[in-house]
């Protein structure tokens, strides 16, 4: 009798992703990160933050969302429901990872990854809510749902690499300003949450805390912090038409510029029109698709070559012939 697998080998034994299902799997992940992402945005901007008044379940006596919680209790609990198919992407995600020929155990750990932080924002969600939408709490939840879309990007892109070490594409100076653009980024995403944190949309309609500054105060070192991202990526784009990057590579700083400028239009004009719902919610969006084009470009400065002596994974009707 042979060892007791466990569901993933078992899954494993029998199921050979192809590439391209691979790649999906992976981005499944991203997208519902995204997704997460701006849905949490609208439970704050509607008012809804706490319209499930405890957690995990929705009022104390009811698992679900009662009808006396009205509209503001349909969107918290619908934004909780919400990361059971985020969690459906993340597993699917690890269930093709662990699936691949020969195993590729570095790719299947970021997978887990995701669910961890998965599992962990959800008690810090949850946290918030026992705490009356404390802003630093709000910021936590927030930031931690940007970790998880870091972990997405990474292995979306690992998913179209080799497990070989990694080959710089350009020169070492290229990859320190690369990282000083993550930095920088990830700075201006975390100013960010000291607007929000400060600012008119508290998350509820009753007096719920807020950080101890004025907001447009924060508003400006905000847009201090874009326009430092701003000239650095600038700085990236002209860089790489100098050293003769590759063609992918300068597509990806062209890319973040693009996105740059639109979401800096979009910063200033939700600033000087009062700060509008809807234009707090893209403005949410195109900080994930910033970062989305932050990562990408810093990735796409190494390459880690797939080994010719790999086995071809086999297409998924190897699924059906099992």
């Amino acid at each position: 009798m042979g060892p007791v697998l466990t569901p993933l080998a078992y899954i494993a034994q029998r199921w050979t992703p192809s590439p391209r299902t691979l790649r999906r799997a992976a981005l499944s992940a991203v997208v519902m990160s995204v997704l997460i992402i701006v849905t949490g945005g609208a439970v704050r901007l509607t008012g809804s933050g706490l319209g499930c008044d405890t957690w995990p379940k929705c009022t104390e006596d009811s698992l679900i969302v009662t009808p006396e919680q009205g509209y503001r209790g349909l969107i918290e609990f619908g934004n909780r429901m919400l990361t059971y198919v985020l969690s459906a992407a993340v597993g699917w995600a690890i269930i093709a990872t662990r699936s691949t020929k020969p195993w590729r155990r570095n790719l299947t750990r970021w997978g887990w990854a995701q669910f961890w932080i998965v599992m962990s924002n959800a008690v810090i969600g949850g946290i918030t809510v026992w705490m009356g939408l404390n802003p630093w709490t709000v910021a936590g939840h927030f930031l931690a749902a940007n970790a998880l879309l870091t972990v997405a990007v990474i292995t979306w892109h690992r998913t179209g690499e080799g497990d070989t070490p990694p080959k710089p594409r350009v020169p070492g100076p290229v990859r320190k300003l690369s990282w000083a653009i993550t930095i920088a980024s990830g700075l201006l995403i975390a100013l960010g949450t000291t607007v929000t944190g400060a600012g008119k949309h508290a998350g509820d309609s009753s007096d719920v805390p807020r950080m101890p500054w004025d907001w447009t105060n924060a508003a400006h070192l905000h847009a201090i912090a874009a326009w430092v991202v701003c000239a650095l990526a600038l700085a990236m784009w002209l860089v790489l038409r100098v050293v003769d990057a590759p063609d992918d590579t300068r597509a990806r700083a062209r890319d973040l510029l693009i996105v740059l400028l639109a979401q800096g239009g979009i910063g200033y004009v939700q600033y000087f029109s009062g700060v509008p719902e809807i234009l707090v919610a893209v403005h949410m969006l195109g900080s994930s698709l910033m970062w989305i084009a932050v990562l990408r470009l810093a990735l796409s400065l190494r390459e880690r070559p797939v080994p010719t002596a790999d086995i071809p994974a086999q297409t998924d009707s190897a699924l059906a012939s099992a």
